[in-house]
């Protein structure tokens, strides 16, 4: 007989933003570190609580502009200097404000397909359905309620410890999240 599924994760819901916010800073005191909290509106302070790191997009976007734009410009020095040289009006070959153009658009180029492709595999997308959203009572979270999730996966996790510290902490439920 087939088991059933192991659980994704511990969904606790708060009554208010001031419960989740005190909640996610004792968790995270406690050492969880895969943790993620739902609100309906932002919450100030939020993403530092949950302990998010400073963004890697922006320096992604720098790498794949760099990219593009020194990749453009050597491309056209290389065509032009080095495999079809030929000398018109006696101007030099690597004649760097002809090349300043196409090396500024595939700059362009770069920077947004890095910042596309960096912002998809950071968010771990496409993603067409999530766990969370299988959870009893979710759909509330874009009303008026407040969750902290705390995944299984989470080193400190235990099956008992856990929902006694979400009970201590004032969550209103409880649930299992199914995989």
């Amino acid at each position: 007989m087939p088991h059933p599924p192991e659980p994704f994760a511990l969904l606790a819901e708060f009554d208010d933003a001031d419960a989740l916010f005190a909640a996610v800073r004792e968790v995270r005191q406690a050492g969880y570190t895969w943790l993620d909290a739902y609100s309906p509106f932002p919450v100030e302070g939020l993403a530092g609580a949950l302990g998010f790191r400073e963004p890697w997009l922006p320096w992604i976007a720098l790498a794949g502009g760099l990219v593009g734009g020194i990749g453009g410009y050597l491309m056209q020095w290389g065509l032009n200097a080095v495999d079809y040289p030929i000398n018109v009006g006696g101007r030099p070959l690597d004649a760097w404000p002809a090349f300043a153009v196409i090396s500024f658009y595939l700059m362009s180029l770069g920077t947004i397909l890095a910042t596309l492709g960096g912002m998809l595999a950071l968010n771990r997308l496409p993603r067409l359905h999530h766990p969370i959203f299988d959870a009893p009572g979710f759909e509330r979270v874009t009303v008026d309620r407040f969750f902290l999730a705390i995944e299984l996966r989470d080193p400190r996790f235990d099956q008992q410890r856990t929902p006694a510290l979400l009970e201590r902490l004032g969550a209103r439920s409880i649930a299992e999240v199914p995989a």
